[in-house]
């Protein structure tokens, strides 16, 4: 039974996270096989302040954007 982990600044809305789940589910079957129904995913919301890239707070690299464009 695969586990999907996905660690994420806070933020998104539960129907963001639906169609997440819905999409990596439907990608995990359609690569590796299996049945949607075993596919397992862990979502994980993360505060920009606990979270460091490139030796900065994240809170501190990005912040005023929003959750949707941290990372471009």
């Amino acid at each position: 039974m695969p586990l999907i982990t996905v660690e994420m600044f806070e933020g998104r809305t539960v129907d963001q996270k639906r169609e997440l789940v819905r999409a990596l589910t439907d990608t995990f079957c359609e690569v590796a096989g299996g049945s949607p129904a075993a596919v397992q995913i862990m979502i994980r919301d993360v505060a920009k302040s606990n979270w460091g890239a490139g030796g900065e707070l994240c809170s501190d690299k990005f912040p005023d954007k929003p959750n949707t464009n941290d990372t471009k």
